[in-house]
Protein backbone atom coordinates (compact mmCIF):
# COMPACT_ATOMS: atom_id res chain seq x y z
CA UNK A 1 0.00 0.00 0.00
CA UNK A 2 1.35 3.42 -1.66
CA UNK A 3 0.13 5.52 1.25
CA UNK A 4 0.91 8.21 3.78
CA UNK A 5 0.66 6.79 7.20
CA UNK A 6 -2.22 8.46 8.50
CA UNK A 7 -4.49 7.95 5.22
CA UNK A 8 -3.36 4.01 5.69
CA UNK A 9 -4.20 3.99 8.98
CA UNK A 10 -7.61 5.30 8.11
CA UNK A 11 -8.00 3.23 5.18
CA UNK A 12 -7.58 0.03 6.54
CA UNK A 13 -9.18 0.16 9.44
CA UNK A 14 -11.94 0.92 7.14
CA UNK A 15 -11.84 -2.55 5.17
CA UNK A 16 -11.95 -3.81 8.50
CA UNK A 17 -14.85 -2.26 9.28
CA UNK A 18 -16.39 -2.98 6.08
CA UNK A 19 -16.37 -6.22 6.63
CA UNK A 20 -18.43 -5.99 9.54
CA UNK A 21 -21.15 -4.22 7.78
CA UNK A 22 -21.44 -6.28 5.13
CA UNK A 23 -18.56 -5.26 2.33
CA UNK A 24 -15.89 -7.05 1.73
CA UNK A 25 -12.70 -5.59 3.14
CA UNK A 26 -11.51 -4.18 -0.40
CA UNK A 27 -14.88 -2.73 -1.32
CA UNK A 28 -14.10 -0.68 2.54
CA UNK A 29 -10.54 0.25 1.61
CA UNK A 30 -11.64 1.49 -1.80
CA UNK A 31 -14.48 3.16 -0.36
CA UNK A 32 -12.03 4.96 2.23
CA UNK A 33 -9.17 5.88 -0.26
CA UNK A 34 -11.84 7.88 -2.55
CA UNK A 35 -13.26 9.64 0.70
CA UNK A 36 -10.02 11.07 1.92
CA UNK A 37 -8.71 11.68 -2.26
CA UNK A 38 -9.32 15.65 -2.58
CA UNK A 39 -9.31 14.78 -5.99
CA UNK A 40 -11.64 11.79 -8.25
CA UNK A 41 -9.24 9.13 -8.78
CA UNK A 42 -8.99 6.66 -12.04
CA UNK A 43 -8.82 2.35 -11.25
CA UNK A 44 -4.80 3.11 -12.03
CA UNK A 45 -4.23 5.46 -9.33
CA UNK A 46 -6.77 3.22 -7.12
CA UNK A 47 -4.41 -0.08 -8.35
CA UNK A 48 -0.87 1.88 -7.59
CA UNK A 49 -2.18 3.46 -4.37
CA UNK A 50 -4.21 0.44 -2.82
CA UNK A 51 -1.95 -2.48 -4.82
CA UNK A 52 -5.02 -4.21 -5.67
CA UNK A 53 -5.47 -6.09 -8.97
CA UNK A 54 -7.18 -4.09 -11.84
CA UNK A 55 -9.74 -6.81 -11.67
CA UNK A 56 -10.85 -6.07 -8.15
CA UNK A 57 -10.19 -2.68 -8.15
CA UNK A 58 -13.16 -2.70 -11.29
CA UNK A 59 -15.62 -5.33 -9.20
CA UNK A 60 -14.82 -2.71 -6.05
CA UNK A 61 -16.28 0.13 -7.98
CA UNK A 62 -18.95 -1.40 -9.36
CA UNK A 63 -20.49 -2.50 -6.13
CA UNK A 64 -20.08 1.13 -4.76
CA UNK A 65 -21.51 2.69 -7.60
CA UNK A 66 -24.53 0.44 -7.61
CA UNK A 67 -24.76 1.19 -3.60
CA UNK A 68 -24.54 4.96 -4.86
CA UNK A 69 -21.66 5.66 -2.53
CA UNK A 70 -19.26 6.66 -5.87
CA UNK A 71 -20.00 8.95 -8.61
CA UNK A 72 -18.76 8.53 -11.98
CA UNK A 73 -17.14 12.01 -12.63
CA UNK A 74 -15.17 13.45 -16.05
CA UNK A 75 -12.09 14.95 -16.21
CA UNK A 76 -11.90 18.12 -19.27
CA UNK A 77 -9.26 16.27 -22.14
CA UNK A 78 -9.21 12.86 -20.04
CA UNK A 79 -10.68 10.24 -21.47
CA UNK A 80 -10.35 7.65 -18.47
CA UNK A 81 -12.88 7.19 -15.96
CA UNK A 82 -12.86 8.83 -12.33
CA UNK A 83 -14.80 8.25 -9.38
CA UNK A 84 -15.27 10.51 -6.43
CA UNK A 85 -17.52 10.33 -3.39
CA UNK A 86 -20.43 12.74 -1.89
CA UNK A 87 -18.46 15.90 -1.11
CA UNK A 88 -21.14 16.33 1.82
CA UNK A 89 -21.33 13.90 4.58
CA UNK A 90 -24.29 13.83 5.43
CA UNK A 91 -25.01 12.95 1.99
CA UNK A 92 -22.92 9.94 2.12
CA UNK A 93 -25.08 8.99 5.55
CA UNK A 94 -28.07 9.60 4.37
CA UNK A 95 -26.99 7.10 1.18
CA UNK A 96 -25.83 4.78 3.23
CA UNK A 97 -29.20 4.54 5.30
CA UNK A 98 -31.40 4.32 2.05
CA UNK A 99 -29.54 1.70 0.71
CA UNK A 100 -29.45 -0.30 3.51
CA UNK A 101 -33.20 0.09 3.92
CA UNK A 102 -34.01 -1.20 0.33
CA UNK A 103 -31.60 -3.92 1.05
CA UNK A 104 -32.47 -5.19 4.49
CA UNK A 105 -35.31 -3.66 5.59
CA UNK A 106 -37.96 -3.43 2.89
CA UNK A 107 -37.45 -7.19 2.38
CA UNK A 108 -38.12 -7.97 6.06
CA UNK A 109 -41.01 -5.52 6.57
CA UNK A 110 -42.32 -7.68 3.09
CA UNK A 111 -41.58 -10.85 4.50
CA UNK A 112 -43.29 -10.23 7.94
CA UNK A 113 -46.42 -8.53 6.26
CA UNK A 114 -47.13 -11.68 4.03
CA UNK A 115 -46.29 -13.84 7.17
CA UNK A 116 -49.08 -11.76 9.40
CA UNK A 117 -51.69 -12.19 6.85
CA UNK A 118 -51.57 -15.87 6.74
CA UNK A 119 -54.03 -17.57 8.81
CA UNK A 120 -52.51 -19.23 11.74
CA UNK A 121 -53.10 -22.78 12.16
CA UNK A 122 -51.88 -23.76 15.44
CA UNK A 123 -51.57 -22.29 18.79
CA UNK A 124 -47.72 -21.54 18.52
CA UNK A 125 -48.47 -19.94 15.06
CA UNK A 126 -50.65 -17.83 16.33
CA UNK A 127 -48.07 -17.06 19.13
CA UNK A 128 -45.60 -16.62 16.68
CA UNK A 129 -48.10 -14.12 14.35
CA UNK A 130 -48.46 -11.88 17.90
CA UNK A 131 -44.59 -11.57 17.92
CA UNK A 132 -43.75 -11.02 14.63
CA UNK A 133 -46.40 -8.27 14.54
CA UNK A 134 -45.25 -6.78 17.41
CA UNK A 135 -41.35 -6.76 15.50
CA UNK A 136 -43.44 -5.35 12.26
CA UNK A 137 -44.84 -2.53 13.72
CA UNK A 138 -41.85 -1.42 15.33
CA UNK A 139 -39.54 -1.53 12.38
CA UNK A 140 -42.30 0.19 10.11
CA UNK A 141 -42.86 3.00 13.38
CA UNK A 142 -38.80 3.29 12.74
CA UNK A 143 -38.63 3.67 9.26
CA UNK A 144 -41.62 6.01 9.32
CA UNK A 145 -39.15 8.07 11.21
CA UNK A 146 -36.22 7.34 9.23
CA UNK A 147 -38.13 8.98 6.36
CA UNK A 148 -39.39 12.51 8.45
CA UNK A 149 -35.52 12.73 9.08
CA UNK A 150 -34.56 12.20 5.44
CA UNK A 151 -36.50 14.93 4.62
CA UNK A 152 -34.95 17.09 7.14
CA UNK A 153 -32.72 19.88 6.05
CA UNK A 154 -29.09 19.02 7.05
CA UNK A 155 -28.80 21.98 9.45
CA UNK A 156 -31.98 21.24 11.36
CA UNK A 157 -31.02 17.55 11.21
CA UNK A 158 -27.68 18.49 13.00
CA UNK A 159 -29.06 20.58 15.53
CA UNK A 160 -31.96 18.66 16.30
CA UNK A 161 -29.13 15.40 17.19
CA UNK A 162 -26.95 18.00 18.95
CA UNK A 163 -29.87 17.97 21.43
CA UNK A 164 -29.83 14.53 22.27
CA UNK A 165 -31.79 14.02 25.35
CA UNK A 166 -32.72 17.95 26.10
CA UNK A 167 -35.94 16.05 23.82
CA UNK A 168 -37.31 13.88 26.16
CA UNK A 169 -37.06 16.87 28.74
CA UNK A 170 -39.17 18.85 26.04
CA UNK A 171 -41.75 16.21 25.97
CA UNK A 172 -41.95 15.82 29.65
CA UNK A 173 -42.03 19.87 29.31
CA UNK A 174 -44.98 19.57 27.23
CA UNK A 175 -47.29 16.91 29.51
CA UNK A 176 -46.40 19.54 32.24
CA UNK A 177 -48.15 22.59 30.01
CA UNK A 178 -50.81 20.17 29.18
CA UNK A 179 -51.56 19.65 32.83
CA UNK A 180 -51.13 23.19 33.76
CA UNK A 181 -53.49 24.49 31.14
CA UNK A 182 -56.28 21.56 31.17
CA UNK A 183 -56.31 22.29 34.99
CA UNK A 184 -56.12 18.47 35.48
CA UNK A 185 -53.97 15.71 34.66
CA UNK A 186 -54.74 13.70 31.91
CA UNK A 187 -54.79 10.37 34.36
CA UNK A 188 -57.30 12.08 36.86
CA UNK A 189 -59.97 12.65 33.74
Amino acid sequence: MNLPPLIQTFVLHFGEMGSRWGINRTVGQIYALLYLSEQPLNADQIVEALGFSRSNVAMGIKELTAMKLVKLKHIPNDRKDYYGTHEEIWDIVRTLIEERRKREVEPTLTMLRSIIMEQATTPEETFAQGKMEEMHDLIEMLTNWYQEMQEMETQRLVNLLKMGTKIYGLYQFKDKLTVISGGKNKEEI
